[in-house]
């Protein structure tokens, strides 16, 4: 079995407790916070059988690695998720569902706009978040907490070469459709109704040069105010829920 990680706050715990209880360790919890959302918390954790433990706020801060633990860590064996991008691909396709929506980040390091990426593409229904090896976050504790339980729900792989995998996509037949601030078409007149990899760069440096050159068409994000461009999470989000209203209508 592999060692067990560490999730924090009350919506990444909570989430676990939710989806997969049977998987966590133990969970700590500051015995000095009696409020009700602490109280609450722990009538699930009971109730859900698993191991509580009464901690000082060092103690949890240490195993969080942050102060913003709102009290409560968990030690928790990861969950199985799909092992590659192509044996999800595989799955989806041989499932004869939805058509595949991906979510790739090129050059996103900011642990908070990933955690906030993956809880954007939880919500909208995405099946995966891509990533370069080189030029990215991997997951960690902050982004867990800040995805509020995402983390443990949209597969995330981290590619060794952004461009060749692009490519196998568009093998699939996945059409892969990248965001600029200078793109001539606008999101809104892009179909999203089919297998789509919408790909978004890094807030103010945007996509690196090979990746734009590699995707099948661009779009930007209409823009009507000052400010020239949007966090990526929130453009992630933009373009996803596009996607999600298109697929629903």
């Amino acid at each position: 079995m592999s060692s067990p990680k560490v999730l924090f706050g009350f919506h990444a715990v909570g989430v676990r407790l939710k989806t997969a209880p049977e998987s966590i360790v133990e969970v700590f919890y500051e015995a000095t916070r009696r409020d009700a959302r602490m109280r609450q918390f722990l009538e699930r954790a009971r109730a859900a059988g698993v191991r509580l433990i009464e901690a000082d706020g060092l103690r949890i801060a240490r195993l969080a690695g942050t102060q913003g633990h709102q009290g409560v860590a968990a030690r928790v064996q990861p969950l199985a998720q799909a092992r590659s991008l192509d044996d999800l691909l595989d799955g989806l396709e041989a499932a004869g569902g939805a058509p595949p929506l991906l979510l790739v980040l090129d050059g996103v390091t900011d642990p908070h706009n990933l955690g906030a990426c993956l809880r954007v593409a939880d919500g909208a229904g995405a099946h995966a978040v891509i990533a370069p090896k080189d030029h990215a976050v991997g997951i960690n504790a902050t982004v867990a907490k800040v995805a509020s339980g995402a983390a443990e729900t949209v597969p995330y792989f981290m590619v060794t070469n952004l461009a060749r995998t692009l490519g196998e996509l568009k093998e699939r037949a996945i059409w892969v459709l990248g965001t600029s601030d200078d793109a001539p078409q606008s999101l809104y007149q892009a179909d999203l109704r089919g297998p789509t990899a919408l790909v978004l760069g890094a807030e103010g440096q945007g996509m690196r040069q090979l990746t734009r050159k590699t995707c099948d068409a661009l779009v930007h994000i209409p823009m009507r105010g000052a400010v020239e461009s949007l966090n990526v999470s929130v453009a992630s989000g933009v373009c996803l829920y596009e996607a999600l209203r298109q697929r629903s209508a």
